[in-house]
């Protein structure tokens, strides 16, 4: 009886010993996973975009070859292009803390859009910074966010997940063209709430789901881009509904947070222009008062 406690005492210690570590191996861990075309001064301008001295990070390689792994099938092959430039720098933090996405030289992907993909995929406490040389789509930045997800935890993430999470991003990013990023990742995020319901619903009754949706953000969308949606709304079902919609949670209030920074930017903006207009006016009165027109 004896060995029997002191054997149990033993494992309980060494469980325990053994979650810290695995605690303390994921969190506060950071790599930066860059595009394998760059040059070398390129990469070294990437590091000074994500404010990390390179060689104090890991520093991972993303071909072109990984990326069309994910991204062949979901974008047009301009977009994939033949050459890995997207970088990212993603840095692990405490539960709960949510995502902070910053983006420089990405045209196509903004910061929500890809927030809401990581959570499809699984990822939700973390610091992401993606960027590149020169201006790009962005949408093989996701594939850099896995490999140093996977590579920071040593655990895989589901490879459905990341199929339908880039899957999400694409239709996000063509959506956004059309009626902005935020409704677009507003509308999908809306859907995922719903899976539940729409497992059970006809492609007819989730068209009428996004209509309603859609509405609430005054936006029409066109039967390609309502069909698109049905088609993610699909894929996603193949997923946990109740741990997606939990992750769904808690994004919101980041996604609000960046909503209304950006109505904050293009306010003060506005407010500049009113005021340039404004001095130029006066100045065209006085020259007309003194005969300089």
């Amino acid at each position: 009886m004896r060995k029997m406690k002191k054997f149990l005492s033993v494992l309980m210690i060494f469980l325990l010993v053994a979650s810290l570590g695995t605690a303390a191996y994921a969190e506060n861990q950071s790599r930066a996973v860059i595009g394998a075309d760059l040059t070398e001064e390129q990469a070294n301008a990437v590091y000074g975009v994500f404010g990390v001295k390179r060689g104090d990070v890991i520093e991972l390689t993303m071909t072109n070859q990984e990326e069309r792994a994910y991204l062949e099938g979901y974008v047009d092959e301009s977009i994939i292009g033949t050459r890995s430039i997207s970088c990212v720098y993603v840095e692990l933090t405490p539960e709960g803390s949510g995502m902070d996405v910053t983006t420089s030289n990405i045209t196509w992907c903004t910061a929500e859009m890809y927030m809401s993909a990581l959570a499809t995929a699984g990822i939700t406490d973390a610091r992401i910074a993606v960027a590149a040389p020169f201006e790009v789509s962005g949408t093989a930045a996701l594939t850099g966010v896995y490999k140093a997800y996977e590579d920071m935890t040593g655990q895989k993430l589901s490879d459905l997940a990341k199929a339908v999470s880039t899957q999400e991003l694409t239709i996000t990013g063509s959506l956004a063209t059309e009626i902005g990023s935020m409704d677009s990742t507003s509308i999908v995020n809306d859907l995922k709430m719903m899976l539940d319901e729409t497992r059970k619903m006809t492609d007819e009754q989730i068209k009428e789901q996004i209509i309603q949706i859609a509405g609430r953000y005054n936006v029409t969308l066109t039967d390609k881009q309502i069909q698109q949606l049905i088609t993610l709304c699909r894929s996603l079902e193949g997923l946990d509904g109740e741990a997606l919609r939990s992750r769904v949670e808690e994004l919101q209030g980041t996604l609000q947070k960046v909503s209304q920074a950006k109505t904050q930017v293009v306010g003060f903006v506005q407010q500049v222009k009113k005021v340039v207009e404004s001095v130029k006016s006066f100045f065209d009165k006085i020259g007309d008062l003194i005969g300089l027109r």
